[in-house]
């Protein structure tokens, strides 16, 4: 049975894939879902100096501590750039990568430039005023689509800061992810601006081992569809 690495969005932690998890597990599969430097139970671990290559070390350290090999690798949102970079460094433990509304970037881009001027703008202006100017505060949990009140009581007792840096460092070389065999999941309503979408389907246009998906529930698909998102996954197993 394959080992799944699930690995969170901004501001997540690894409690919000629990509910796929707990199906993927059922199924036979290891799962691991690390919580990323600053974030979630490590949030005591939060300082200006975390950027991205702390969170790509986080991913990487999963496959070396663990030993995993022929694994799928899967990304939410903004940790969709870091898989992108930490496969790199572990393509060859991975048998396949999945982007769940998640970052697709190319070498050199932050997330900054992949989220667009209008909302980066929008959360420069966020970090000074409410996050002393080095950290993006946790937002309500409507804003990733969830909305029934339990689930999103759920989700608002979880979210925390996550320091900016990680948002404006420049992703390192992108070249593995962009050969690997892969699978990109669009939500709808996506919280990704639309020449992101547009980059996957042109990529799975372009590149016949990589596959476009739609799976009608929000951005925070792990919380509110996780049967639709545990189905994907699982497919993702037998694509080549």
């Amino acid at each position: 049975m394959r080992p799944f690495v699930l690995v969170h969005g901004g501001r997540h932690g690894g409690w919000s894939w629990r509910p796929v998890a707990r199906r993927l597990r059922a199924r036979g599969h290891e799962v691991f879902t690390p919580t990323l430097t600053g974030l979630g139970e490590r949030a005591h671990l939060l300082s200006p100096e975390i950027g991205l290559d702390t969170h790509v070390e986080d991913v990487v350290a999963v496959f070396e501590y663990e030993d995993l090999r022929d694994a799928v690798l899967v990304g939410h949102s903004y940790g969709g750039t870091v898989v992108s970079a930490a496969l790199e460094r572990v393509a060859d433990r991975v048998r396949m990568q999945v982007l769940l509304d998640g970052h697709l970037p190319y070498t050199g881009e932050t997330v900054l430039d992949l989220t667009g001027p209008r909302r980066s703008e929008a959360m420069t202006r966020l970090v000074d005023d409410k996050g002393e100017g080095w950290f993006v505060p946790p937002t309500d949990a409507s804003q990733y689509g969830v909305t029934d009140p339990a689930a999103a009581a759920w989700v608002n007792e979880r979210l925390t800061a996550q320091p900016f840096k990680t948002y404006q460092d420049p992703i390192g070389p992108t070249e593995r992810a962009w050969q690997h065999p892969g699978m990109f999941v669009e939500c709808v309503p996506s919280s990704l601006e639309p020449h992101l979408l547009e980059r996957a389907r042109r990529r799975s246009k372009e590149d016949g081992r990589f596959h476009y998906r739609v799976l009608h529930t929000p951005h925070d698909a792990m919380v509110t569809d996780p049967e639709g998102v545990t189905a994907l996954l699982l497919e993702a197993l037998e694509l080549e």
